[in-house]
């Protein structure tokens, strides 16, 4: 089965939630975002990366705004069920942004990156530029959902579309072209549902829009 999950910024202990013995073998976990156990290569995180990788299921995350991009972008690029991935461990993946995965049968569309709020507090001390989308990674995004015929089953992002913020009760401080871009997927695609990290809330938005975090939510 496949399940998402929100925001960790690697704390290993979310692991041990009673929520995460749903996990069993042959699972996939997305992370929607600000996985965060790629931050520092301190020999603590190398640690935890080792007990990742012992898992019986799979862990895929998109990035988020919490990302340290020197290291991450270290990792190859490979191609993991119709998408490019970044292969960290055996059984965990950096699900890359515009990509399409079909896994187990399910077309699953992922965007990741987004505006760090804390951006005055980090910029010269651990911000990365490259957390904002490029206009070719909408590009490809495009492209990729057109290749589907704008049909997938769920969208994971980490941003959530901006027309969305007076539900979700904060601002968009900043408007990027991504957030056009949402806003657009949402009058041109067909989807399930769509669910997003950032916000660190569990909320379901109807009809079919879901902010993600402490929660396990099953995609059936």
């Amino acid at each position: 089965m496949i399940f998402v999950t929100g925001d960790m910024h690697g704390d290993i202990t979310r692991f041990k939630s009673p929520e995460m013995k749903k996990l069993s073998f042959g699972d996939t976990l997305i992370v929607a975002g600000d996985f965060g156990f790629l931050w520092n290569n301190s020999k603590e995180e190398r640690s935890n990366l080792k007990k990742l990788s012992e898992k019986n299921f799979r862990i895929a995350f998109i990035d988020g705004c919490h990302e340290n991009y020197d290291i991450l972008e270290k990792y190859p690029v490979e191609t993991w069920n119709g998408g490019k991935i970044r292969k960290i461990e055996k059984n965990i993946f950096h699900l890359m942004r515009g990509q399409v995965y079909t896994i187990e049968k399910k077309k699953i569309f992922t965007f990741g990156g987004g505006h760090s709020q804390d951006i005055d507090f980090r910029k010269n001390i651990d911000w990365w530029e490259r957390e904002q989308p490029t206009h070719q990674e909408i590009i490809d995004g495009i492209a990729n959902l057109k290749e589907n015929k704008y049909n997938v089953d769920y969208i994971i992002t980490h941003e959530p579309p901006a027309s969305l913020k007076d539900c979700l009760g904060v601002d968009v401080l900043e408007k990027l072209e991504m957030h056009e871009f949402f806003d657009e997927i949402i009058r041109t695609c067909n989807y399930k549902k769509w669910f997003f990290g950032k916000c660190h809330i569990d909320k379901h938005i109807p009809l079919s829009f879901y902010a993600v975090f402490n929660t396990l939510i099953p995609l059936k």
